[in-house]
């Protein structure tokens, strides 16, 4: 079948956290089951800085923007990890900026009609190119409008009649709210502002106009498709999931083990496998301390963090306790990530009061968040939420243990260490089920009082997150079942 993603980032190009890995990797994934795959994503200042080859098709398109046309470019490149076709909108005015959706803290003022734009430029994009999908896949509340405008403004049109939509919550938190006079700019009529299609509680919710409109729905892992449905985790919007809840699929995000594979990787200073890992492993963890100016001991437990940080992922609770474990366990900690300005100068500022164990990079890179993943012994995700997570499970396959909050795919993906799992040989890392300082504290010094004590089970843990299959073989089979169901019906 064709598939189109309609995505606001996708990996190498464009990347704020886990959607741009997700939109890179899944669409790989499925093109390897004989399918055929495009991805169209908005051409940032980004895509043409990354390094990677971006071409001009010569095709121009004309955007309705409320009552404007706007033009658009679109450029075409190829996955230079996958080979996947990818295929860029270029308008300058909307996307030639220092960052994707913020600036200094700030989300940037005209967000939503910039993506009312993108989406919208989706559908021409596809007429444009001839694509005729069977399935139109969009992500986040960036393309919540999508599924929109195919059921109320596209459907009937030359090559889009046969097309079944899909639209995939990756976090409930971000729902792209803007006031209600910025319905008029996406062309859809008031009608469609009640509160079973657009609006939400008197404003415009593009998250919930994709949840509404969309064929079918999916999330990122099991457990975030049954959390979305209650009042803990639904953000407001438990109601909206409930009645959608005969077409939600929860469908656990796999891994690119192309890129993620500790054999292969070229960003690591020794490369090793699950028979070399003790080995060479610890060749990593080195040429980590060196770069980042920690005082070099293989002994000395390091504490890896790549992150967004935010309070969700509970950036906050890690700054709380890591005094205690630096000043009286020697305990070192890797910082790698951006966000919440308040949260980067708290971590800069410990990095600056232990230069010998805190080092923090403030942004986004791929080769570091290879080395840090490599180079660690532990890898620290106290997430207060989490719909999915990558990097727990990049972590198992490099052999470094998770240690994570029991919610959403965390959930789904980490093995606790208890009697009964070390038994049986399941346990892959360590799990908390309250989010505060005191129960991360703890599991923490359980953490590691293994790591000092008892290195047999610590080598175990090792070897059964390496044995893991985080493939998306088995999670975009699961996604191709869903689509045929919707086409077929």
């Amino acid at each position: 079948m064709n598939i189109v993603f309609a995505c606001s980032e996708v990996s190498p190009f464009a990347r704020t956290g886990g959607l741009a890995d997700v939109c890179s990797s899944l669409p790989a994934a499925l093109a390897e089951l004989g399918h055929n795959l495009t991805i169209i994503a908005p051409a940032y200042r980004q895509v043409f800085q990354a390094g990677y080859p971006v071409e001009e098709t010569g095709v121009k398109i004309n955007v309705p923007v409320g009552d404007r046309l706007v033009e658009g470019e679109i450029w075409k490149s190829t996955h230079p990890y996958t080979g996947v076709a990818l295929y860029f909108v270029r308008q300058d005015k909307y996307f030639d900026r220092p960052q994707l959706y913020t600036e200094n803290g700030c989300d940037y003022d005209d967000n939503c009609e910039r993506f009312i734009f993108f989406c919208r430029a989706v559908m021409e994009t596809i007429g444009a190119l001839n694509l005729k999908p069977d399935i139109l896949h969009s992500n986040d509340w960036q393309t919540g409008l999508v599924p929109a405008y195919q059921d109320i403004l596209y459907k009937d049109k030359s090559g889009f009649q046969q097309i079944a939509t899909v639209h995939s919550i990756h976090n409930l938190a971000y729902q792209g709210i803007f006031w209600h006079w910025d319905m008029p700019l996406t062309g859809i009529g008031w009608e469609y502002f009640t509160f079973d299609k657009m609006e939400f509680y008197g404003r415009l919710n593009l998250m919930k106009t994709g949840v509404m409109f969309a064929k079918g729905v999916t999330t990122v892992s099991p457990r975030y498709a049954l959390e979305i449905q209650s009042s803990a985790f639904g953000c407001g919007m438990e109601s909206v999931m409930q009645y959608r809840s005969p077409m939600l699929r929860g469908i656990l995000n796999g891994v690119c083990t192309k890129e993620w594979n500790p054999a292969t990787d070229l960003h690591i200073a020794e490369q090793y496998d699950e028979k070399s890992v003790f080995e060479r492993k610890p060749f990593c963890k080195r040429d980590l301390q060196e770069r980042l100016g920690l005082t070099v001991q293989e002994n000395t437990p390091l504490v890896g963090v790549v992150s967004r940080f935010a309070y969700q992922k509970g950036i906050d609770l890690i700054a709380e306790i890591l005094p205690l474990w630096v000043e009286k366990h020697g305990v070192q900690f890797v910082f790698l990530g951006t966000g919440e300005p308040h949260l980067e100068q708290q971590i800069l500022e410990l990095a600056q009061r232990y230069p010998e164990n805190v080092a923090a990079r403030i942004e986004f890179s791929d080769d570091w968040s290879h080395k840090i993943e490599a180079g660690s012994d532990i890898f620290l995700m106290p997430s207060r939420f989490e719909p999915c997570g990558l990097n727990q499970m990049y972590s198992q396959i490099y052999g470094t243990v998770p240690v994570v909050h029991d919610t959403g795919g965390l959930a789904d993906t980490v093995v606790n260490l208890g009697d009964e799992t070390q038994d049986n040989g399941t346990a892959t890392g360590f799990s908390f089920f309250a989010d505060n300082v005191h129960d991360l504290n703890t599991t923490l010094w359980r953490t590691l009082n293994t790591y000092w004590n008892r290195k047999d089970v610590w080598r175990q843990l090792m070897l059964n997150g390496m044995r893991q299959n985080w493939s998306w073989s088995k999670s975009a089979v699961q996604y191709i079942r869903f689509y045929e169901k919707l086409i077929v019906h």
